[in-house]
């Protein structure tokens, strides 16, 4: 895969992706930036975040609110460009980005050395954890990998599966996954007999499929997000594996299901109820807001979002709810501005969006609990609330 020169990155994302969704620039007292992956390998993600800015709020407090929002092409080269000029031309008091893990891990210092609010929509939970100076900036709008991990854990214990298979992108989102899964089959067991990992863009795991069939695990962990959770399954399929195949909340978006076929039928997965919305009960905390955003979001664009959409939709809900509190202790585009946001969004409490219900605190950057997730498994095609 060849990504886009970085001149041509910055000049293109200088002269062609920015977007304004507000009244108006010289109206617009708060400004916002996004960027996503619209373009490139994890496009597949970066697109339904791409596609819900429109759906962010653009008034808050009585103050407008602009969004600008840039395409890294997939490129952490670009990711980078795309923060220094959002933080060093555009001034703006917050950014919401990027899509993948490897690039939100790239642009943190930016945001923390210029005192900006980051809102990463991504799997790995290092770019919160473990919290320090440059981290306390970040906030997550996905569930942390051990609130998944968790409950597929249990699911395997509870179905009596005593050896484990791990094929993880080799990546932050791949190492932390290791990580937390290692730790957790420990405690309850389980003993994990081959651990492969993968690039993002390969074309073939041929070899890291015929590895784990050969150490016979009765289940396999897959932790890769978007498209790349496709393959390894497909080729353990193909090669004939007949145990339980389990995937991290990275593969809840419709392509995974259309792109795997009957080849994933019967997957176990831990994701946010807004898969299965028709399947919970209307009590649960998150569907009048994951409904509303899905209808909104489909009668915009035509089709339904990925939940990767909604991490960005998330972002905005946040920066709904701090920016009443931080307009008390500064305008928007100052410095004091931007520490009041952050220490506004680390005071949330109880707020329910598409995900999961936030409680943020300055040791819990993501601030999920179990109401942001539900056991899922693919039956005839189709998403399942696993009961």
């Amino acid at each position: 895969m060849t990504f886009p020169t970085f001149s041509r990155v910055v000049s293109a994302v200088a002269a062609t992706t920015a977007l304004t969704l507000s009244a108006g620039v010289a109206q617009a007292q708060i400004k916002v930036g996004v960027v996503t992956s619209s373009t490139g390998p994890i496009a597949l993600v970066g697109q339904p975040q791409k596609n819900t800015v429109p759906l962010l709020p653009t008034e808050v407090a009585g103050q407008k609110v602009q969004y600008i929002a840039l395409d890294d092409a997939s490129d952490p080269t670009a990711s980078v460009a795309a923060f220094r000029k959002l933080i060093n031309e555009e001034k703006v008091d917050a950014i919401i980005g990027p899509s993948g893990s490897p690039n939100a891990m790239g642009v943190i210092q930016f945001a923390a050395e210029a005192g900006v609010p980051m809102f990463a929509p991504v799997g790995t939970a290092a770019v919160v954890l473990p919290m320090d100076d440059k981290k306390k900036w970040v906030f997550k709008t996905t569930q942390n990998d051990d609130l998944i991990a968790r409950a597929l854990v249990q699911h395997m214990v509870a179905t009596k599966v005593k050896t484990l298979g791990f094929i993880g992108t080799a990546d932050p989102y791949g190492d932390n996954w290791l990580k937390v899964a290692s730790a957790l089959a420990e405690k309850s067991g389980l003993k994990i007999v081959a651990t492969e990992r993968f690039q993002r863009q390969d074309t073939s795991l041929t070899a890291q499929g015929l590895k784990v069939l050969a150490a016979a695990p009765e289940a396999v962990l897959i932790a890769a997000p978007g498209s790349s959770a496709v393959l390894p399954q497909t080729t353990l399929f193909d090669q004939g594996y007949k145990g339980r195949v389990y995937q991290t909340h990275g593969a809840a978006l419709p392509d995974f299901l259309k792109l795997g076929g009957r080849k994933v039928e019967g997957t176990v997965l831990a994701a946010s109820a807004m898969l299965v919305l028709d399947q919970v009960s209307d009590s649960h905390p998150t569907k009048k807001i994951a409904a509303k955003y899905v209808a909104d979001y489909e009668k915009l664009h035509g089709s339904k979002p990925a939940t990767f959409g909604a991490n960005v939709y998330d972002a905005g809900l946040m920066l709904q709810a701090a920016i009443p509190a931080a307009l008390k202790s500064g305008k928007p585009g100052t410095p004091a501005f931007r520490s009041a946001l952050r220490d506004a969004v680390e005071q949330i409490r109880e707020l329910p969006a598409t995900q999961g219900v936030y409680n943020l605190s300055p040791a819990d950057h993501s601030g999920f609990d179990e109401r942001g997730r539900e056991l899922i498994t693919v039956k005839n095609g189709q998403w399942t609330l696993l009961k």
